[in-house]
């Protein structure tokens, strides 16, 4: 009898472990949507000056190609959270997955600009959908225990895409190939999307919509035990019995009013930091600073790298440091490298050492970009939302997001033309130190704190920034 308890357990706990790396794998899988977004956020850096002189166009031009995928985005962002509620977060991932490939086929074979700006319009649409599907998927499927590492896992594939995106593009730089930058994402876009079609649907929607038997049979594959199944599913029956209302606490709640202004202000400030415009434009920043387009390209992928190693800092220290304080050494350290690049700029880069030396500069604004309002922004706009308002609270920020990217894409160039790189360089400097004075006095600290605790404070009327002190 006790033999057989122990062969029993032992069974059972090997039928556990294996469907947590089943579950962690399918987490993997749809991970791979933060592959995909980063591949086609960073592909473009390096193929414009080639799409510049192939189309004989000018810097307008080139921003709407840039900024066009941004505007797709927000549009996606607007329909997906209908489209996910109720086709399913599978079905979203498919769509998504083949606006990917398409968007990838129309960017390789564009004949004209306005091809390919409505190519990357269709990317964009793709990334839309991807950003809100992925998350959410994986914040429904994942295992309670790994749950925060693979949502943190989606973060950093976007991040190693935009790296493997910058190698690429340097690799084909030596034949200047630009439709092969910009086509070769169809690859692991076809593996992505096959991958899609064998994952299963989140259980939460499977039981939103009524299909509680199918939703049980994953729970069981995802995680092994019957009752471990049934527990979660009577959790997600318990939740759902707290229906979204978000548009009407927006109109009826001054409270939900203001976390909702906040994260749109987080989003904002991470927008406005200057990050993206250094991922849209790095080889033409490098091309300022007074190095050969090789050269561009390989620092360019340097960049990437160093944003996906800075991610890790933010991982480890978020949760022991806290929020703000990882926030305010961000801003200062991105201000501090941009303020050097513009000087640097405003100087004269002549020498060998000033050039290492604005290019250390620039690297470090990654850094602080990429240990503090890359991923943290994040984090409070999810946490600082209300249950009942959460989905519009986020879809707000996320729409956001998608809107000042659109603008710092289409507004780069412009400004390197109309008050010069000095200028453009300060400009963003001081817009982060900004952001620390708005840090200060918006921001609330919500290391250690529930995410009740933190509605509580915000409904009983408490400064935003005092939302997360007990």
């Amino acid at each position: 009898m006790h033999v057989g308890s122990v062969a029993s357990a032992s069974s059972t706990s090997a039928l556990q472990q294996q469907s947590t790396r089943g579950a962690i794998f399918v987490c993997v899988l749809g991970a791979l949507a933060g592959l995909m977004f980063g591949l086609d956020i960073g592909v473009i850096s390096g193929a414009v000056q080639f799409i510049q002189k192939d189309f004989g166009i000018g810097d307008h031009e080139i921003e709407w190609i840039v900024s066009a995928m941004m505007l797709g985005a927000a549009i996606g962002a607007l329909g997906v959270g209908w489209m996910s509620q109720r086709l399913g977060r599978k079905r979203s991932l498919i769509l998504g997955a083949t606006l990917f490939l398409a968007g990838s086929l129309m960017c390789a074979a564009a004949a004209s600009p306005s091809i390919l700006i409505a190519a990357r319009l269709v990317l964009g649409l793709a990334i839309g959908i991807a950003a809100f599907a992925a998350p959410l998927y994986l914040a429904e499927v994942a295992p309670e225990h790994v749950r925060g590492a693979m949502i943190s896992l989606y973060q950093l594939m976007i991040t190693i895409g935009i790296f493997v995106a910058f190698l690429s593009d340097t690799a084909f730089s030596y034949s200047g190939s630009w439709r092969w930058m910009l086509g070769v994402i169809v690859v692991p876009g076809i593996l992505f999307l096959v991958g899609v079609l064998f994952l299963p649907e989140s259980p939460r929607w499977l039981l939103m919509r009524g299909f509680d038997k199918d939703a049980l049979d994953v729970l069981r594959r995802l995680r092994g035990d019957e009752a471990a199944a049934e527990r979660e599913a009577n959790s997600i029956f318990e939740q759902l019995r707290q229906p979204q209302v978000g548009w009407q606490m927006f109109r009826e709640n001054s409270n939900f009013r203001r976390s909702v202004c906040l994260g749109v202000l987080l989003q904002l400030m991470q927008q406005f930091t200057g990050m993206n415009v250094v991922m849209y434009y790095a080889p033409r920043i490098f091309e300022n600073m007074g190095y050969a387009t090789t050269a561009q390209l390989w620092f360019t992928a340097a960049v990437g790298l160093t944003n996906v190693l800075a991610t890790f800092i933010a991982i480890a220290f978020v949760d022991k440091l806290g929020r703000k304080p990882i926030l305010y050494a961000g801003f200062v350290v991105m201000a501090l490298g941009l303020g050097a690049v513009g000087t640097m700029m405003y100087i004269g880069i002549g020498t060998h050492g000033q050039q290492m030396f604005s290019v250390t500069m620039l690297l470090l604004f990654i850094v602080g970009f990429a240990m503090s309002a890359g991923p943290l922004v994040w984090t409070l706009c999810s946490e600082i939302q209300p249950l009942k308002g959460r989905d519009f609270g986020i879809g707000c920020s996320t729409v956001t997001n998608w809107v000042a990217n659109m603008i710092v894409g289409f507004t780069f160039l412009s400004l390197l033309n109309g008050i010069g790189s000095p200028a453009t360089f300060w400009l963003y400097a001081a817009l982060n130190l900004l952001f620390v004075i708005l840090t200060f006095v918006f921001v609330p600290e919500t290391k250690g704190k529930t995410l009740e605790q933190i509605e509580r404070n915000l409904m009983s009327g408490r400064r935003l920034r005092d939302i997360g002190r007990d």
